[in-house]
């Protein structure tokens, strides 16, 4: 595939052919979701042999030339905004704060105001300027309805550093789980690629398709009947990796719809996922810096539910 700009060109292999020409592009274009590919189909901006492509339908030949130019995205003003945010650690070069459920990492479609970026770039008057004007000062992310920690780098140093102990798996990143079903086994390790769900764009699986490696270690803390509480650590971070994984190995997290049973269990509505500890190399220092957030009182709560114990 060559890339020019926002213009992508390829050429359809054999083993593609037959197959609905948004699919082919949402498989190659794996950045951008396939409901947005379907309207640059719709409004003429995918071309297939030379000609425009009339439809999202069309059936795909092996040899096809396929040309799509993806319009230049518009860049929101992310304004500072005056939300509580629980900051666990701050110097002249990082920021660690503690992440509540419910609230989004950075701003995006439908969720222009009440993130967590909105929150630091009124408490921090610098960040680093590398992830752009949308997610200033962002290194790495955990979902909407995740609890718990993540650094915040407030320059570029900071950042390139930072980001580099993700690339080299050096960071420590410990999370505290609520899965459905009992382990045979106490310790356990998932190294399974993780890419877009072919079949669902909204969502992410364990594909050989487009994918990245993807490595979670777990352990189990406390054995709570049809339910097992455990300790995850990443060793990658792909997106919604720990969730995927769970749940390709038949222990979907509690309260997660998407991945696991659609009925609702003991009331929960969101996956019992927390981000309990951070570690990582200061970026100007070198020091080793640990940090343990404690479990949020839902996730307690579920706990005593289940007849487990809280001791940390």
């Amino acid at each position: 595939m060559e890339k020019d700009l926002n213009t992508y060109v390829f050429i359809v292999e054999e083993d593609r052919k037959g197959t609905r020409l948004d699919v082919v592009l949402s498989l190659v274009i794996e950045e951008a979701s396939r409901s947005h590919l379907q309207k640059l189909i719709d409004i003429g901006r995918v071309e297939v042999n030379g000609e425009i492509a009339l439809s999202k339908k069309y059936k795909v030949k092996a040899g096809d030339l396929v040309k799509i130019t993806i319009p230049e995205p518009v860049h929101l003003n992310v304004k500072p905004e005056d939300i509580p945010i629980d900051i666990v650690y701050e110097d002249e070069d990082i920021l660690v704060v503690n992440k509540p459920k419910g609230m989004v990492v950075h701003p995006a479609a439908g969720n222009y105001t009440g993130t967590l970026v909105n929150a630091i770039l009124y408490h921090c008057k610098s960040l680093s300027s590398i992830n752009g004007v949308i997610r200033p000062g962002i290194v790495h992310r955990i979902d909407k309805d995740t609890s718990g920690l993540l650094m915040i780098a407030k320059n570029d140093s900071a950042h390139h550093s930072l980001a580099q102990q993700l690339a080299s798996h050096t960071i420590t990143r410990a999370y505290r789980a609520i899965v459905y079903h009992n382990f045979q086994e106490d310790t356990g390790t998932v190294n399974a690629p993780i890419g877009r769900d072919p079949k669902n764009r909204l969502k992410m699986a364990v594909t050989q398709l487009n994918s990245k490696d993807a490595v979670t270690h777990y352990k189990v803390l406390q054995r709570l009947g049809s339910f097992t509480y455990i300790e995850a650590r990443l060793e990658t971070g792909r997106t919604h990796q720990i969730r995927v994984h769970m749940a390709h190995i038949n222990h979907p997290l509690l309260g997660d719809a998407v991945y696991g049973p659609k009925k609702k269990a003991l009331g929960v509505e969101t996956q019992m996922l927390h981000a309990k500890l951070l570690g990582f190399h200061h970026p100007k220092t070198g020091e080793y810096m640990e940090f343990d957030s404690p479990l949020p009182q839902e996730f307690i709560n579920v706990m005593k539910k289940l007849g487990g114990t809280v001791n940390e």
